[in-house]
């Protein structure tokens, strides 16, 4: 991915620009691009890390840091009280990962090396989590809709929905780090990537990444309110199409180019265990997070982001279930984030 740090040198000048009082709209394109190569940064610092640390450490580091730089863009959102970016971004990234990413990887590995197979077990158990990780992020949503009641017993079923979820995935953690064994393929991929750096160079570029990312992060959501006047477009559609673009298309890349290789299940296990680690650990950090800033985050979505959400886990669910893969598969599965894309694009929430 090194082709996306040439975007690097829009950093200093978002961070300038924003000095200088360049337009809004400007600032949130340069930092929003700035932001692509700098989160690549990140997630290659955590492999090098990864990779002196042993497979199961490491599969616990990535597991943590991988959505590291879309949760700091997030934070903050939540400083800046835009809730409904907050909760698009939950969404859009898990029909993101499953869609988008899973879509593009299918289609594009099926065109160079025909019908793809991975282990269906594997997959299936993923995809059967992750449907079970909806169910739990739109029960608030529901109860909200059913109940006559606006503040009080929503934001308690939130924060209690977000402790269930958070031992879930702990427990998840646990489960895979003592009674599972690495794979051999992510351990191969994660030895590779670091090429070759210490872990003095790879904290130095996590912590500068990290950092840098916090600035731009600032730039950015700073810049949103304006950019949606200028472009008529909603703080929703920012949300749920934008930030998660913004935050993982290093990570989306890496998926696409395992895919070529004619590494499904690596590719797989990259757009799924993505969409676990939004809705089990992501979403409920956001909300405990929100409550210390003063900005309560409730798990509360609307209608049309809850048939999002099911369409893409369903759809996600059906395509691991015979354990291969072909080029129109993920033709579709690219059509139907298209038309997600175009519906959230129009919809005014």
């Amino acid at each position: 991915m090194k082709y996306l740090n040439v975007l690097l040198v829009l950093a200093p000048v978002a961070i300038v620009g924003r000095f200088i009082g360049l337009s809004p709209t400007l600032l949130f394109i340069l930092s929003a691009l700035a932001v692509i190569p700098t989160a690549g940064l990140l997630g290659h610092a955590t492999e090098g890390i990864a990779a002196h640390t042993g497979p199961r450490i490491g599969g616990l580091l990535n597991a943590t840091l991988g959505n590291a730089a879309e949760l700091i863009i997030t934070l903050f959102a939540i400083r800046a009280g835009l809730m409904e970016l907050v909760k698009a971004s939950i969404t859009g990234s898990i029909i993101g990962n499953l869609l988008l990413v899973m879509g593009l990887s299918v289609f594009v590995g099926g065109l160079k090396n025909g019908v793809q197979r991975f282990d269906r077990t594997h997959a299936g158990v993923n995809a059967t989590q992750l449907l079970l990780a909806g169910f739990a992020l739109v029960i608030p949503s529901l109860f909200f809709l059913a109940h006559t009641e606006t503040h009080g017993p929503v934001e308690y079923l939130s924060i209690g929905t977000a402790i269930a979820m958070l031992l879930v995935y702990a427990l998840g953690l646990i489960f895979a780090l003592r009674y599972t064994n690495p794979e051999p393929e992510l351990s191969q991929a994660i030895e590779a990537a670091h090429d070759g750096w210490s872990v003095r160079k790879s904290v130095a570029y996590l912590l500068g990444s990290t950092l840098l990312i916090a600035i731009l992060s600032e730039i950015l959501v700073g810049s949103v309110e304006h950019t949606v006047s200028a472009w008529g477009v909603s703080e929703f559609f920012i949300g749920i199409i934008v930030v998660p673009l913004v935050g993982n298309v290093a990570e989306h890349a890496v998926a696409v180019q395992t895919a070529l290789k004619n590494k499904m299940e690596l590719s797989m296990a990259v757009s799924i265990g993505s969409s676990l680690q939004v809705a089990l650990f992501v979403a409920p950090v956001l909300v405990f997070v929100s409550l210390l800033m003063g900005n309560r985050l409730t798990l509360v979505f609307n209608q049309f982001e809850i048939i999002a959400l099911f369409s893409g886990i369903m759809v996600a669910a059906l395509i691991s279930q015979d354990g291969e893969t072909n080029w129109l598969e993920g033709a579709q599965l690219l059509g139907l984030y298209l038309i997600l894309a175009l519906a959230f694009f129009f919809l005014r929430v």
